[in-house]
């Protein structure tokens, strides 16, 4: 099932999506199982906004490939308005000089992870969407936490839709910029499974309904440049497509940046 938040002449509401329509259905957060809201909407006549509004986004360190098997699973957290969706712009900020893109396989979860087991933990997951886990890289190295360089405005684009039925242990995860395809990936690559780092997570954050875990990229990421485009793809779910702009928040001339 595909769940996705759109937007339509009437504003915004979760659905349910299949070939020619989308079906309005209450929020998914709070029902177990979708409730239809009685409308049907041609896919013509909506836009797809990201297929969720989190509270918390978490991403995975050392995540990338069996050798980060070495290191202790570490999370990281992007802020929440850092999220935007398909065909939204990811603008690069005038600090950094080397932006890169990742594509990763996302969780979102439904419920709490507080007192589950590796066997009970996907009871807490709605589905799978694609991310892409865009890092200003020369920040990253000056700054150990990694907040101002994955925790920048449009850096968490997030879509097209929640996929519920998937399993997340092998699916390849591809990106293409400006049209080049660069090396994809299957999530059985990656150093921890989705059952292994919900557990780790479980231990240690408060995470909950609507909340998004991004998994790690296990394929080739590049760098962006502005007017270009950039594709993140996840095989049975589907494409991510951003445009890359110039940020649109530089100082006015005649202004100085604050120092």
């Amino acid at each position: 099932m595909r769940i996705a938040r759109v937007a339509h002449t009437d504003g915004v509401d979760y659905a349910v999506l299949d070939s020619t329509y989308a079906e309005l259905i209450a929020d998914p957060f709070a029902t177990t199982h979708p409730v239809p809201l009685g409308r049907r909407i041609a896919l013509a006549d909506i836009g797809l906004l990201a297929p969720v509004v989190p509270r918390t986004v978490v991403g995975m360190a050392h995540n990338t490939g069996p050798d980060d098997r070495r290191l202790p699973p570490q999370a990281f957290l992007k802020p929440a308005r850092s999220v935007v969706g398909p065909g939204e712009p990811i603008p690069l900020p005038i600090t950094s000089e080397h932006v890169d893109a990742e594509a990763e396989l996302a969780v979102v979860l439904r419920a709490p992870l507080a007192g589950h087991t590796a066997e009970t933990v996907h009871e807490a997951v709605l589905g799978y969407t694609v991310a892409n886990d865009v890092t200003a890289r020369d920040l990253q190295r000056t700054d150990p936490l990694w907040t101002t360089a994955k925790g920048q405005y449009g850096f968490t684009p997030l879509g097209p839709w929640v996929e519920t039925d998937l399993d997340p242990d092998d699916v390849q995860v591809g990106l293409s910029i400006d049209g080049r395809p660069l090396r994809p990936a299957s999530t059985a690559h990656l150093a921890r499974g989705v059952t292994e780092i919900l557990c780790h997570l479980a231990a240690h954050l408060p995470l909950g309904a609507g909340d998004v875990v991004l998994t790690g990229a296990p394929g080739e990421y590049g760098p962006l440049r502005p007017g270009g485009r950039v594709e993140a793809t996840v095989t049975e779910i589907g494409s991510l497509a951003n445009p890359v702009i110039h940020s649109n928040h530089p100082p006015h001339p005649g202004e100085t940046p604050c120092p």
